[in-house]
């Protein structure tokens, strides 16, 4: 039987389906954040909503070529594609033009594409085809684990520069595949652990910090001191985070631009700027807010239709859900987004081939930070750092970047049936 026959009645049904329904109630959202009945008639190709809708017709296009396509390519092109995407990386750093103070687009006339969206779903293909080389009963080698790093890392310190700390931060989702695929728990636990400990180092004394993490190392040594080298672990982690507590200041000082530190300071409440750069933030919480249970319906969102939140189209658009679908609305689209998540990591489990599971992982882990980090600094529980909803978010690249994530997993899973 030939590959090509029946594909279509091989892809996940309820994947698509719930893509095609989050496409769309975003788009729904863009037009009621974006429409301006005074000035524009219900309909306009000029209009955020109207260039949206382009995206999502060429999107449609895209996701029919990656289908089309055998499912056995994806494997082969995945290092060669992974390279051209870094290239392109490095290229905006010279080439691209800046918008919204980050050097991070190749302007096409009155179009821009941004290729960081692009390399998450190269470095999600690159760090699969690690994978596949490696025997799931031996677990990885030295050397596998340091490439996998590596390829992480690769594309975080080329948009960096940028600088665009959300899209390199996003990367990080990578760790939850290299835990899947054998790595250590530490490979979570260490970033939570350091994230911790900076957040208590702002906002504590250091000497406080250091003395709790010494009486957690002894804990650990003692709990475990029947085992031979009992101690080397705790001290191992008592000396890296004293280093992470000690370089803190610099971090935050000399790391960070002026707009993170403000936005950490906000969050921690050691600082209040409703009118400057937690404005954004104090304007999401009141459009939220308004909406109570139910909402103010269908473009009668008055903080959204008079512009009260900045980037209400893309980076918050969620604010748009609160206002005029209130608590039942903001509830459904996250029970889709994580309807999403969990059947895409059924998909992923149910994977023949040790690259097709591993990249469907990826594709679980980046849409899980983007959904979480989005929601979360909409309401205030996380800093702003600008990254996209998934789908739902005004956007030609993070769109056709998604869909590319997503399709290319679904043609994976649709040829599994063909995998001995």
């Amino acid at each position: 039987m030939r590959e090509g026959q029946g594909l279509f009645w091989k892809l996940d049904g309820i994947s698509i389906g719930l893509f095609l329904l989050l496409v769309f109630l975003g788009w729904m959202n863009i037009h009621s954040a974006a429409y301006q009945p005074e000035n524009e008639k219900f309909w306009s190709m000029d209009s955020e909503y109207g260039k949206q809708l382009l995206w999502i017709g060429s999107s449609m296009f895209i996701l029919l070529f990656i289908l089309l396509l055998d499912g056995r390519v994806y494997e082969r092109i995945a290092y060669p594609v992974y390279a051209l995407s870094l290239l392109a990386l490095a290229g905006v750093l010279i080439f691209g033009s800046t918008i919204s103070g980050a050097r991070s687009w190749y302007t096409f006339g009155g179009f821009s594409l941004q290729p960081s969206e692009f390399v998450k779903c190269s470095t999600a293909l690159a760090l699969a085809k690690l994978f596949s080389k490696e025997s799931s009963k031996d677990g990885m080698g030295a050397r596998s684990r340091w490439l996998a790093f590596a390829l992480i890392a690769l594309p975080i310190l080329l948009i960096l520069p940028q600088p665009d700390l959300g899209s390199a931060l996003v990367f990080l989702a990578f760790l939850f595949v290299l835990y899947r695929e054998g790595m250590s728990i530490t490979v979570l636990l260490g970033p939570i652990g350091i994230g911790i400990l900076f957040v208590l180092t702002l906002l504590l004394n250091k000497v406080w910090v250091i003395l709790g993490m010494v009486v957690l190392a002894l804990g650990m040594a003692y709990s475990s001191r029947r085992r031979p080298r009992f101690w080397l672990r705790p001290l191992l982690m008592a000396i890296m985070g004293l280093g992470v507590v000690l370089s803190v200041d610099y971090a935050f000082n000399e790391v960070l631009e002026d707009r993170h530190r403000n936005r950490i300071d906000i969050l921690l409440g050691k600082a209040e700027d409703p009118k400057g750069i937690g404005y954004n933030t104090q304007q999401s919480l009141i459009a939220i807010g308004s909406g109570g249970l139910s909402g103010k319906g269908f473009l009668q969102g008055t903080q959204t239709r008079y512009d009260f939140v900045p980037e209400q189209t893309t980076d918050f658009i969620f604010c748009t859900v609160g206002e005029e679908w209130g608590f039942l609305g903001s509830s459904l689209v996250v029970l889709l987004f994580t309807a999403l998540l969990f059947r895409l990591i059924f998909l992923a489990e149910r994977q023949k081939s040790r690259f097709s599971r591993a990249y469907g992982y990826g594709v679980a882990a980046i849409l899980f930070l983007h959904f979480a980090v989005n929601i979360a600094m909409t309401v205030g529980l996380a800093p702003v750092i600008g990254i996209p909803l998934p789908f739902f978010s005004y956007g030609g690249s993070s769109l056709w970047g998604f869909t590319l994530l997503l399709f290319i997993f679904l043609r994976l899973d649709a040829y599994r049936v063909l995998i001995l």
